[in-house]
């Protein structure tokens, strides 16, 4: 799925996204978990029951191609708003012209809003009335979480379905379909082939938009053949450093990760330049800084983590270039923070235990008791109100499932703040010893 631009632009002067359109959901490469046999959008499209959804996923993945195929297919009236440029007077306008359709030409309205994210509470507010009514159907596209960007209200009353980035195997087929279609003569090498794709990064109308530059530069220089020289040549600036879906970009990755670890802040702030520059999602970049805070440092140094999701809504808020360097200074203060593994080492340790572990009851002191017949049932007797015990511990209490053996996933190290987790924790063993070595005595008096 590619291209946002209209079904009818003339196909000589119609870019190569949309004269690969596709013109029935059988032409739609990816999406396989929506749109095969059985699953909701094809059964959406042979029932011809129009409902209102939001579609959720990263870019060019073909949210706008799906809600014009299904205005297509269901003889509807596609009238798009953008929440970027359009506001509550537009939203009026269009419903009025919902309105008319269906009294003059007896048409239903599909009202598709891109980035629907973006509108605020008034502006979806202003819409979803004639949501309600029938009016119109609502399909709104999103990148973001619509969890978090759309009003309850709009929420209940749309399906949202989440799209994938296309794989590098869809890629490939995309770019067989364009090479054939639009591309004829051009032939490509493999590892040139392969840093396209990688490049595009599961986005299919940026694969598109390369191989359309690279048709012109093609035709410019006289070249039939592409290979990696002519792509360096080409497109220098966004496929020099390295290809998205190759081991270069891994490499760096796990350079700028092992610099971080390594606290080395000047190698760590050099690979994430190179990557920026290369190209790299910067928001990618973010959530794997974000990682890092969490994997290597961890409770050493709390703060860290709350950098790195700092950075990262900064950049959010910023964009490119001005929010990388939120993600530069949060990178440096990784680097030079104190390092601990001990949380992620205790989080995996935990699992593999779990894992293999049967199925514990908690014990009855744990449990809550809200109602009588729980009371009556021992539920939550003897439990020991920690803040009600001297020091605000309630020294060998037991919280684990009846007769499950001691563990220790969680091991802190002297390290930054961790250190002085490790001293509390090892006075609070002592006193759970101490408590423990009383109550035997006080057993064995009886």
């Amino acid at each position: 799925m590619y291209s946002d631009s209209l079904f009818d632009s003339p196909a000589a002067a119609a870019p190569l996204a949309e004269r690969l359109r596709p013109k029935h959901i059988d032409e739609v490469i990816g999406q396989s978990h929506l749109l095969g046999e059985g699953r909701p959008l094809r059964l959406a499209f042979q029932s011809r029951k129009l409902h209102s959804m939001i579609l959720w996923g990263p870019p060019g993945v073909g949210k706008t191609t799906l809600a014009r195929l299904m205005a297509s297919a269901f003889d509807a009236e596609f009238m798009p708003l953008s929440a970027v440029l359009s506001g509550v007077k537009d939203i009026r306008e269009a419903i009025a012209e919902a309105q008319r359709v269906l009294e003059q030409r007896g048409r239903h309205t599909i009202l598709f809003v891109d980035e629907v994210h973006r509108f605020n509470k008034s502006q979806q507010d202003a819409f979803l009335p004639f949501v309600e009514q029938g009016l119109v159907t609502f399909i709104g596209a999103t990148t973001e979480n619509p969890s978090f960007e759309v009003n309850n209200a709009l929420l209940s009353r749309a399906q949202v379905y989440v799209l994938h980035a296309l794989s590098e195997e869809e890629l490939g087929q995309l770019f067989e379909r364009a090479q054939q279609v639009a591309l004829p003569e051009l032939s490509f090498a493999d590892d040139a082939r392969e840093r396209i794709i990688g490049y595009a990064d599961g986005d299919a109308r940026r694969l598109l938009n390369v191989l359309e530059q690279l048709q012109t530069a093609a035709q410019t220089a006289g070249v039939s053949n592409i290979d990696s020289a002519f792509l360096d040549n080409t497109l220098a600036q966004n496929l020099r450093r390295f290809d998205k879906g190759g081991e270069a970009f891994y490499d760096q990755i796990s350079a700028l990760h092992k610099s971080v670890r390594g606290s080395n802040p000047d190698a760590a702030v050099y690979w994430l330049v190179r990557m920026l520059d290369g190209g790299a999602d910067a928001r990618y970049m973010a959530r794997r800084i974000v990682r890092m805070a969490w994997e290597d440092i961890g409770l050493a140094d709390p703060r860290a983590i709350q950098l790195a999701n700092d950075a990262a809504q900064t950049y959010e808020r910023l964009g490119s270039p001005e929010g990388e360097l939120a993600l530069a200074q949060a990178v440096i203060y990784l680097a030079c923070a104190p390092k601990s593994n001990a949380g992620y080492v205790a989080y995996n340790a935990a699992r593999a235990f779990v894992a293999q572990d049967g199925s514990r009851e908690v014990p009855l002191h744990l449990r809550n008791a809200p109602t009588k017949l729980m009371k009556q049932l021992d539920y939550g007797r003897d439990y020991r109100y920690a803040h009600d015990e001297a020091g605000g511990y309630a020294a060998g209490e037991n919280y684990f499932p009846d007769g499950m053996s001691p563990v220790n996933f969680y091991q802190p190290t002297d390290r930054g703040l961790e250190g002085k987790i490790a001293e509390k924790l090892t006075r609070l063993r002592e006193l759970d010893a101490a408590a423990i070595q009383m109550s035997k005595k006080a057993k064995e008096r009886e």
